[in-house]
């Protein structure tokens, strides 16, 4: 299989080069990461400075790094980069779970999501902790949900955004195919003054412990399971959209 790695944590986060070191014992595997940090541009492209792409050593092994977002890796990597069509792309492991209304910020969420209108299957992949040193577990079960995708094959537009909680596999309550949430998480602004007496604001949220239902990714993650959710990149309201066409609106006939 033809793994193409990214990530929106930038091309030396230490979850992307697990994955790397679990692939590439059976599959040909590409890194095409951002430079830097990315996280929460959600699915932004660059377009009004150039992209640069180089190819760096990260502690022997090789990879892209890209001036640009997750996305633009995707599109780069696919449209000028590779050699061929990856198999496969798979986007973190991300420090910190994306579930929830989280997905709509992710730049992890969103590499995954450009690699699925391209006809890429695609899963993004995130674990709950900051400081988590559970990435090698995570990525052996990754790649074993991998193959069985590419056996299995994804509807188009179709990806899987998959979800650890911070502990040893062995400890794991199971895996819970699950909803995306879609209440907001405990959000705030921390309002300070800086030296010259100007007021700035910083932005964050609480944990989430209270959920509209059972069956959702963050209640799945909190309970220790593993949450693996399909996301669609096909936003429309089919009930809406019907309900639409009573209003007296749009083309008759």
């Amino acid at each position: 299989m033809n793994i193409l790695l990214t990530n929106d944590d930038g091309i030396y986060a230490p979850g992307l080069w697990s994955l790397y070191k679990r692939f590439i014992q059976r599959h040909d595997v590409t890194v095409i990461a951002p430079d830097r940090e990315r996280s929460a541009v959600s699915h932004g492209i660059t377009l009004h400075e150039p992209i640069r792409a180089s190819k760096i050593s990260v502690n022997g092994l090789t990879g892209y790094a890209i001036s640009g977002t997750p996305v633009d890796c995707i599109k780069l990597g696919i449209m000028e980069l590779l050699a061929a069509r990856p198999d496969m792309v798979v986007s973190g492991i991300n420090p910190g779970a994306n579930v929830g209304v989280n997905i709509n910020y992710s730049g992890t969420v969103a590499a995954a999501r450009e690699a699925t209108l391209y006809g890429v299957p695609a899963i993004a992949v995130s674990v709950c902790g900051r400081q988590t040193n559970h990435y090698d577990p995570v990525a052996r079960f990754i790649e074993d949900l991998a193959v069985n995708v590419l056996q299995k094959g994804l509807p188009f537009g179709t990806l899987l955004n998959v979800n650890f909680p911070d502990m040893d596999t062995g400890k794991f309550a199971g895996v819970y195919i699950s909803k995306q949430g879609t209440r907001l998480f405990p959000e705030y602004f921390e309002k300070r003054k800086d030296p010259r007496k100007r007021v700035y604001y910083w932005q964050g949220c609480k944990s989430q412990s209270d959920f509209e239902s059972p069956d959702i990714d963050a209640a799945a993650v909190y309970d220790n399971f593993i949450s693996i959710t399909p996301i669609k990149c096909d936003m429309t309201d089919y009930n809406m959209l019907e309900d639409l066409k009573t209003w007296g609106w749009g083309k008759k006939g």
